[in-house]
């Protein structure tokens, strides 16, 4: 378990390389360090939020760098570059930091309807060329099944985003009930640097 002190270098470390994370629905490392991040070691976690559990003891920083899942130098080439099964954790980024966003379960999903936005907190002011949002395909459980590319249909792809502090993507599917999970890639404008996003919904109409 983590000391007080060691967490509060580690909540630190996060801030000072601050990027940035889909912040509604939730990615999966941003809803864990927002319902626990202040009660990380309480074992009620285990039962009350598992699959926020198994991350925390996995690897605590990749709650704590809630804003630093991304790849460089990828040319856009993300389907070549991510492995099926590795796409939460961006193809086990940051030498596999993150590696338990790609778990199996039933993670804390995010009651949206049919017409939803996706909120993207860009704390460094990088800018984006553009977003790239998919959703998955009606029939996908992803409670049982491991994310693959062909499991996604692309919503949209996006324009440019100046350097802001967020930018919000209004979206649109039909028909859609039951659990799911928004796939969002942030091609930011100051490199070729990508960032990674799954969050887990749950489309109530």
């Amino acid at each position: 378990m983590l000391t007080s002190a060691v967490a509060c270098l580690a909540l630190w470390a996060g801030a000072a390389s601050a990027h940035g994370s889909v912040v509604d629905p939730a990615s999966r490392n941003y809803g864990c360090w927002q319902r626990w991040g202040s009660d990380f070691q309480n074992p009620a976690m285990a039962q009350q939020d598992p699959m926020c559990w198994q991350a925390w003891q996995a690897d605590p920083m990749a709650m704590w760098s809630w804003n630093g899942l991304y790849r460089m130098y990828l040319g856009g080439n993300f389907q070549g570059s991510i492995p099926n099964g590795q796409l939460c954790s961006g193809g086990h980024a940051e030498n596999g930091r993150y590696n338990a966003m790609d778990a199996v379960g039933a993670w804390k999903a995010t009651g949206i309807r049919n017409s939803f936005s996706v909120k993207l907190n860009d704390q460094a002011h990088h800018g984006a060329d553009y977003l790239l949002v998919y959703v998955t395909k009606q029939g996908f459980d992803p409670t049982k099944q491991a994310l693959t590319w062909n499991d996604l249909q692309l919503l949209t792809k996006t324009g440019r985003y100046a350097p802001a502090d967020y930018y919000t993507v209004n979206l649109s599917t039909s028909g859609r009930t039951g659990r799911a999970v928004v796939y969002t890639i942030w091609q930011a404008s100051h490199m070729d640097q990508a960032f990674f996003f799954c969050s887990d919904v749950n489309f109530t109409g």
